[in-house]
């Protein structure tokens, strides 16, 4: 698939904002600080095509303007402090928004599983450039020979995370379509920060997610893994699948596990198998867990930045393998669990007391040997069910689809809502080495 540029420019706020020094809080500064990408799939309705592209672009380049005027820490930029610290630089540089045409229908995608056309679809960003002169936020609107339409953006997760991400795209739409901003974002970060000096109090906890996850047995690094070819499947939930999987997690517990739970802790199994695994391999689970409503007081419910943690849930793959799905179900709700906030702010004062942050970093582009990796013998469940994913309309209509726009690293799974069919599909993107990935399909549909 050929994309060429057309045109590009920076949109700034449109009106006054904040001008100044942002502190970070030290969960935005650790873990993967590149961007993060999202492609959406439209099918404008018209008949004068030109007149649909020029009014796609100027809408979102008008609108963009005015969304920045609220959420002006996406026009800032990143800099650099003392220890592999970071601050935000709000100074209204602006966000990239850029316009290409493919010479490719939306037939030429196949299912719209993400494969390495979709690198075509979303902004390149330059990660040779010095860090204070990358855009946190960059657009693309591609137009294709089929008269759709993607919009490919890709967000700094060192300045939000998803559910962030997510309330500032909707306002963006609002606002193109001539509605009213609907909730405002609360900006103030002092809310997840340490205090000064950090607590001692709460050194009882551990916190192995700062650990490196574990080796193959017999290997004293990951090298060799990183280097095998990966490939991406996209795998259909249907609500009823889904109700199977909970059932047989639920089977002899007191409290139901979840539909999060109950997934990944199938995929994990999977993986187990199809990974050929020892049974005494170690292995886990990374997991994002977003902690508004876990801190005490919660956090605004539109507090804009990175409110996750990642714990970690970990095995051996015989056990995993060879119990029944709710022995997965329990390593990983005990995890969960463990996120109260106490353990929130624990988090938080360890963090503050380290001196240099960059052995907890991945400011590297994906699968570059500096970045950070959980693949085999581990794996990574994201959930995005509760996002707010879908219908997004910035007044052409709705997306008719909408993937990650890169999902290429050895053990990246991601749980989402599927688009149409009934409520309650889910699809899982996963990424495994490819000697692995047909008989993880067999495991995973096999029991279902």
């Amino acid at each position: 698939m050929k994309v060429t540029i057309t045109r590009s420019c920076t949109v700034q706020p449109d009106g006054p904002c904040f001008n100044g020094s942002m502190p970070l809080t030290e969960s935005d500064q650790t873990g993967i600080l590149t961007h993060v990408p999202t492609i959406y799939f439209y099918k404008p309705h018209s008949q004068n095509w030109l007149t649909t592209k020029h009014t796609i672009f100027t809408t979102l380049q008008t609108s963009l303007a005015k969304a920045l005027a609220h959420f002006y820490p996406l026009a800032g930029r990143l800099r650099w402090l003392d220890g592999a610290r970071l601050e935000l630089d709000c100074n209204s540089s602006g966000a990239h928004l850029i316009e290409a045409d493919s010479d490719a229908t939306f037939s030429d995608l196949g299912d719209f599983t993400p494969s390495p056309d979709f690198v075509h679809l979303v902004p390149r960003i330059n990660y040779s450039l010095p860090i204070e002169e990358i855009p946190l936020l960059a657009m693309q609107v591609t137009n294709f020979r089929c008269r759709g339409v993607t919009l490919g953006y890709s967000v700094s997760h060192a300045v939000v995370d998803g559910q962030s991400a997510l309330h500032f795209i909707s306002e963006w739409a609002n606002l193109a379509r001539g509605a009213p901003l609907g909730a405002s974002p609360s900006l103030d970060r002092r809310l997840l920060r340490a205090g000064d000096p950090p607590s001692e109090a709460r050194s009882r906890f551990e916190h192995p997610q700062f650990d490196p996850p574990p080796f193959l047995v017999g290997r004293s690094n990951n090298k060799e893994e990183r280097e095998k070819e990966t490939v991406v499947s996209m795998l259909k939930l249907s609500r009823s699948q889904v109700q199977l999987l909970k059932t047989e997690a639920n089977r002899g517990t007191a409290r139901a596990y979840t539909r999060y739970e109950a997934i990944a802790g199938h995929i994990w199994r999977s993986a187990c198998r199809a990974r050929g695994h020892a049974p005494e391999q170690p292995t886990a689970l990374g997991i994002c867990v977003d902690v508004r409503g876990r801190v005490r007081p919660p956090l605004p419910p539109k507090f804009f930045g990175n409110a996750i943690i990642d714990v970690i849930a970990r095995g051996r793959s015989g056990e995993l393998a060879d119990r029944p799905l709710g022995y997965a179900a329990g390593k990983i709700r005990e995890a969960i669990d463990g996120v109260t906030s106490e353990y929130v702010h624990s988090v938080i004062d360890f963090l503050k007391n380290l001196d240099d942050f960059s052995r907890l970093q991945d400011i590297h582009a994906l699968r570059t040997e500096g970045g950070s990796f959980y693949g085999n013998p581990n794996i990574g469940v994201v959930s995005w069910m509760c996002l707010p994913l879908h219908g997004l309309d910035f007044g052409w209509g709705k997306e008719f689809f909408m993937a990650p726009g890169s999902h290429d690293c050895d053990g990246d799974s991601l749980i989402l809502p599927a688009c149409g069919g009934d409520a309650g599909d889910l699809l899982v993107a996963l990424c495994l080495q490819v000697e692995c990935m047909e008989d993880f399909k067999k495991f995973f549909y096999q029991e279902i």
